[in-house]
């Protein structure tokens, strides 16, 4: 196939072009500069910047698919400045592509556009699928309504909206820096630690993204979260074990607050969120709990 990756240079980005690539599909990395110095090359990869293809939409003419990644790390103090930044980058992200499909006279069959699992809003008591009502009730789901209205203006037979959980893996997103304390021999739960974390190994949303795209049934939302959600002081938990660290140093939620301000929120609040959709038409997760997930990333080589 031939596939467009908007932010195929980012966390997940690379590791979903490079499981492209490995399949054998032509892969184009939609980027703001292009290739780099460092960047990767290889037979099937090109590179094209939005402002080449704004003035020549038609260089991805024939294109099967667009997977749209791009937009501002959330792992940063939420000033008002990196909201704004936060925000307007998934925005213009989103309607650059539509822009894109509406001048190709070969529309992609499918669209991938990410959004988030704070679609569901914050809670510690329900249950979410696909086919839950979402809820404006913070930041991050304000956010993600915003991203997903902007993402009706792509006009294609298949729009999945992938709303991703919190993406595990050693060296990248979030993950390292809630396993920092567990290297200090300083972990324990945050804030309550009934707060629900909807999680997903790197792995898994890269195959989950490639699934999307190759599945003709699969449109509309899905929830690209592992299909057993824990709780905060359970994540905390597994840690410990597979980094041999103990589980034990409470850190209350004003302290949290006080650190990071108001990106406190990704870890003291949350929403348990299943992944009814991919289940319901045969996706296999390779790492379905968090023991699992944290075993194969902490063990020995």
């Amino acid at each position: 196939m031939r596939i467009a990756v908007a932010g195929g240079t980012g966390f997940v980005g690379q590791a979903l072009v490079k499981a492209l690539l490995e399949r054998r599909d032509e892969v184009w990395i939609i980027s703001r500069s292009g290739r780099s110095q460092n960047s990767p090359v290889g037979k099937g990869l090109h590179y094209v910047t939005w402002s080449e293809l704004a003035e020549h939409p038609q260089k991805l003419e024939g294109i099967d698919a667009i997977i749209n990644l791009a937009g501002e790390s959330i792992n940063q103090r939420w000033t008002a400045q990196a909201k704004q930044r936060i925000l307007s980058s998934r925005l213009t992200a989103t309607a650059r592509i539509a822009q894109i499909v509406q001048a190709l006279k070969g529309k992609p069959k499918v669209v991938v556009n990410a959004s988030g699992i704070s679609a569901y809003g914050l809670s510690t008591t329900e249950t979410f699928d696909e086919y839950s009502p979402t809820a404006v009730t913070d930041f991050l789901s304000e956010v993600v309504k915003q991203w997903e209205k902007a993402a009706d203006a792509i006009k294609v037979e298949r729009l999945i909206k992938l709303r991703v959980g919190v993406v595990l893996n050693k060296t990248g997103g979030a993950f390292p820096l809630m396993a920092l304390p567990y290297k200090l021999f300083g972990g324990g739960r945050m804030g309550s630690g009934q707060q629900w974390i909807s999680w997903i190994h790197l792995e898994d949303i890269v195959r989950l993204i490639i699934f999307c795209v190759d599945q003709p049934n699969v449109n509309g939302p899905v929830n690209a979260s592992a299909p057993e959600p824990v709780t905060n002081d359970s994540f905390g938990r597994a840690i410990g074990k597979a980094m041999h660290r103990p589980h034990w140093f409470p850190v209350p939620a004003f302290v949290m607050k006080a650190a990071v301000g108001e990106l406190a929120t990704l870890l003291l609040d949350g929403q348990r969120a299943l992944p009814r959709v991919a289940l319901d038409n045969g996706f296999v997760f390779r790492y379905p709990t968090v023991e699992s997930a944290m075993e194969h990333m902490y063990k020995k080589s």
